[in-house]
């Protein structure tokens, strides 16, 4: 009997150990199981710089206006000199483009100044006809046909109308110039015919006649049957420089083909275009 019970109470005791060395790794294994795994460290967000060197580099340094903030470049110093500059842009971290690649500005982002101070300084002030809207400078003044200036918007005393009617209906030997081309007329009225092969939008106006519009860049515009003499004034939206080239049609009689392209040079920029009642088309 004793040896029964000896043998039963080793079966117990064997049966009771092997069962603990079974569960110790089962106990490992769900212990590790759950432990939490470490955090993937969180990817570090790359910080722009809002002024890289290459806007101060050439080309760029004399062609791409520097975003708000930045110190200016040649081009940007230039244009703010000149008040051709917007009067208001909305700071973003991407570059301000100005007639590099052909980049077209996103819409709402600049608001151009209607009135910049260039159209009342020599030689534009007796040149170029500023915009509907603005005080009338000399060439406005003397070119205007009488009644229209009332139209931009601006009383003018008949004391400053008669001083500056005076000044400008006889212009100086260095104020005439050769027209850029000639178009022979149909009854007086001409057929114009815009392109716009720049990156950025322009916008136009044909005085007298139409309000301000807006022509995309790589895209063009008809515009009939206008009566001359008229004055057609232009300006990239963008801020950049317009080099503006005028000929006669060789397809249709009486049409004058005006192609806009960018110019890297201020004395190629032109604002306005004024086609005579003789044909003449002349450029400011």
């Amino acid at each position: 009997m004793t040896y029964q019970k000896l043998r039963k109470f080793t079966e117990i005791f064997g049966a009771v150990c092997g069962g603990l060395l079974i569960s110790v790794p089962a106990i490992s294994q769900t212990a590790v199981a759950q432990q939490p795994t470490s955090a993937t460290p969180q990817q570090s967000t790359a910080k722009i710089n809002p002024c890289p060197s290459i806007f101060y580099e050439e080309p760029h340094n004399s062609r791409v206006i520097v975003p708000q903030g930045c110190p200016p470049n040649a081009l940007t110093q230039r244009l703010a000199n000149q008040g051709l500059l917007p009067t208001a842009r909305t700071t973003t971290s991407s570059p301000y483009q100005a007639g590099v690649g052909g980049e077209t500005p996103q819409a709402g982002a600049t608001t151009l100044n209607p009135c910049p101070r260039i159209f009342y300084e020599e030689p534009f002030n007796s040149r170029n006809v500023v915009p509907q809207g603005c005080p009338p400078n000399a060439f406005s003044q003397g070119q205007q046909p009488q009644g229209n200036i009332s139209s931009q918007g601006v009383p003018v005393t008949p004391q400053s109308s008669t001083s500056r009617t005076t000044t400008t209906q006889t212009p100086s030997a260095s104020q005439q110039q050769a027209p850029s081309t000639t178009i022979a007329l149909a009854n007086g009225k001409v057929d114009v015919k815009l392109i716009n092969d720049t990156g950025a939008r322009v916008t136009y106006q044909v005085i007298g006649d139409t309000e301000a519009r807006s022509l995309e860049g790589k895209s063009n515009v008809m515009l009939q049957g206008i009566s001359t003499p008229v004055t057609v004034t232009f300006q990239r939206e963008d801020g950049g420089l317009l080099l503006v080239t005028p000929q006669a049609s060789a397809e249709q009689s009486g049409m004058l083909e005006v192609t806009l392209n960018e110019a890297t040079d201020l004395a190629q920029d032109t604002k306005a275009m004024r086609i005579q009642q003789n044909g003449s088309v002349f450029l400011n």
